[in-house]
């Protein structure tokens, strides 16, 4: 019961930093956004990936920014694969 809750709250966690950011620093988002359904789209199926974005895309996108996208992306692309190898261990 709390491994789950603890999934449950790390999945949550980028989407709901990103609501706050977004409700106490709205231009942060605008500047980085240019239409409401990019950031949208992105929370709602690459949270951490968005997130990320947010926090380097002030200073411009540069060589070492690329490494923290990339781990955002698998993490994300991790969240989705659920555990499969493992789920099917148990099973057997």
């Amino acid at each position: 019961m709390g491994c789950c809750l603890l999934a449950a709250a790390l999945a949550g966690a980028p989407r709901l930093t990103f609501l706050l950011w977004w409700l106490f620093q709205p231009g942060r988002i605008t500047w980085t956004f240019d239409a409401f359904m990019w950031p949208l789209l992105g929370v709602i199926f690459l949270p951490w990936t968005t997130l990320v974005y947010v926090v380097v895309f002030p200073g411009g996108i540069v060589w070492f920014d690329w490494v923290f996208l990339v781990i955002a992306l698998l993490a994300d692309l991790g969240s989705y694969g659920g555990g499969g190898y493992s789920n099917k261990k148990r099973r057997a």
